[in-house]
């Protein structure tokens, strides 16, 4: 029992946190989105073809997580508004981000000049769907290479995504991945959430893409 209560503390303490995020992103009108996936599954391609897309309609910043490295912060800082790394090795939680990290990461931020926050998850399809952040969506890639059974084995992250994207769509004819299986496997775990088909090499489906979040952060702007 001692075990399930310390756990317990630590996920309600994520919590405390994660609300008083979303409570400060709110009063600042700044859209976060919570992007999550295996290593390799696209997530940093994804944000540049969206800072690319987005450019001039609004104004973005992104916060990467990594256990280590700058990589994926150099290849944004170009583009965004800002951009602030967190690496989590030697940190008490290494292989996801939790909201004690957004909240230091969130005072690096000009959050009055930011209208949309894209926050990229250190890779994992375990750790990161238990810790909220304060974000507003949570979306999850999965790429061809990585099979179509991913939904199956790892349920949780994809029953809390606001929406899925299939990534590499350009890699189907030479992969074996059933698209039809991948979506029935969604459909069933979490029929509300959004599927999107994409390739970021090519270019496939990024405008509806763009045009969800333009439309997710323009609803989310009203309500304040």
């Amino acid at each position: 029992m001692k075990k399930i209560e310390v756990i317990q503390n630590v996920l309600e303490a994520n919590e405390t946190i994660a609300k008083q995020n979303q409570q400060l992103l709110d009063r600042h009108k700044v859209f976060a989105i919570n992007i999550m996936s295996s290593p390799g599954a696209g997530k940093t391609s994804l944000i540049l073809q969206t800072l690319a897309r987005l450019k001039g309609r609004l104004n973005m910043a992104v916060i990467e997580g990594d256990v280590a490295s700058t990589v994926d912060a150099e290849k944004v800082q170009s583009e965004a508004k800002a951009v602030v790394q967190i690496n989590t090795r030697n940190m008490p939680e290494s292989c996801s981000l939790i909201a004690a990290m957004i909240e230091s990461a969130l005072k690096d931020m000009p959050l009055d000049n930011i209208d949309l926050l894209l926050i990229e998850n250190v890779g994992n399809l375990i750790c990161p769907s238990e810790f909220t952040l304060g974000e507003h969506k949570r979306v999850v890639i999965s790429s061809l290479p990585e099979g179509d059974d991913k939904p199956i084995k790892y349920p949780l992250i994809f029953i809390d995504a606001d929406a899925v994207i299939i990534n590499k769509m350009d890699l189907l004819p030479h992969v074996d991945f059933d698209i039809a299986a991948f979506r029935r496997s969604i459909e069933g775990l979490n029929p509300k959430a959004e599927v999107f088909q994409l390739s970021c090499k090519t270019s496939e489906g990024i405008e509806r893409w763009c045009s969800w979040v333009l439309e997710q952060a323009e609803t989310n702007a009203a309500k304040r």
